[in-house]
């Protein structure tokens, strides 16, 4: 065997073990891809009618209350990003750092100071190799989170939003993560936790066709929405982190088989070299072989003279 042939029977070798790697890598996100759907559904109702209660209780009384009052003149925010804590996931962290980057140069037109609060060793590497300030971050989890993580996350910032600014407390909350569309398609955005944006709330449940209830406030509307706040957060947080991790398993799906059908195509690419490479060889060895042959039957003639 030719050095040519063995070179390339060699890449073949290792090209067919990657894909096996890739085949592989893209089942398991294709089956984590279905449970995270299933814990984004069973998420949603109670986030849902988290937002409800908490939009009735400010609209039904005159209380000022961080969940829902906004500053006349807010000059400090903070920002949850959302990133992935392992790789192979084609744009998917990189897209969800860009909304960040967008965000914070949108709250920095406005005159507002940004506080980085990140999830994921993605987004951690991102803003340490750039010497950028972090408040805080959490690693870990991110394919599949529990509701335990999202109270860990929510614990500083709902601290942040009960400070006043002088003291380093934050006049609003923004989140940026992966929402979930379809397995073809997870937009990085970005969206305003707090405070909430009853207009917003009110008009979706118009166009739904929802009335929301009359609640009697018992001992205060202060302190119902003091009981909310963490659990609003909370849910929040917990319904971006399962969407986040949904769109990372899709996206990694995704990302694996573009690699596998790569491999594939680079397989059938060197295989036809190695048949090329294999059919000169013989092409070769057939002309040395007639050329020894007629050297060797004119040099018998000669003698036989």
């Amino acid at each position: 065997m030719g050095a040519q042939l063995r070179v390339y029977k060699r890449r073949i070798q290792a090209v067919t073990a990657t894909k096996k790697i890739t085949k592989a890598m893209e089942m398991i996100a294709a089956s984590r891809i279905v449970k995270a759907q299933r814990k984004v559904a069973a998420s949603q109702p109670y986030a849902t009618e988290l937002t409800r209660a908490v939009t009735a209780v400010a609209t039904g009384s005159d209380a000022k209350h961080p969940l829902t009052t906004e500053v006349e003149t807010p000059t400090r925010a903070a920002v949850l990003l959302v990133t992935s804590d392992r790789g192979l996931a084609g744009g998917y962290s990189s897209n969800a750092i860009k909304a960040a980057e967008r965000l914070r140069e949108r709250l920095a037109s406005e005159g507002k100071e940004v506080d980085t609060y990140i999830v994921g060793r993605k987004g951690v590497a991102y803003y340490g190799f750039r010497e950028r300030k972090v408040v805080d971050s959490w690693t870990g989890f991110t394919d599949n989170p529990a509701y335990s993580d999202a109270k860990r996350i929510a614990a500083p910032l709902i601290a942040a939003i009960q400070q006043e600014t002088a003291e380093g407390g934050v006049d609003e909350l923004h989140i940026v993560f992966t929402e979930f569309v379809s397995m073809m398609t997870q937009n990085a955005v970005d969206a305003r936790m707090l405070p909430l944006s009853l207009d917003d709330v009110a008009e979706e449940s118009a166009r739904k066709g929802e009335i929301l209830p009359l609640f009697e406030f018992e001992p205060s509307a202060e302190d119902v929405l003091d009981a909310l706040l963490p659990r609003y957060v909370e849910s929040r947080i917990y319904n971006a982190l399962l969407q986040a991790a949904a769109s990372e398993h899709a996206a990694r799906r995704r990302a694996m088989k573009s690699a596998t059908d790569n491999a594939g195509d680079l397989i059938k690419s060197l295989s036809r070299l190695a048949n090329a490479a294999r059919q000169a060889e013989i092409t070769q060895e057939i002309s040395e072989i007639v050329g020894g042959a007629s050297a060797l039957a004119d040099a018998t003639a000669g003698s036989d003279k």
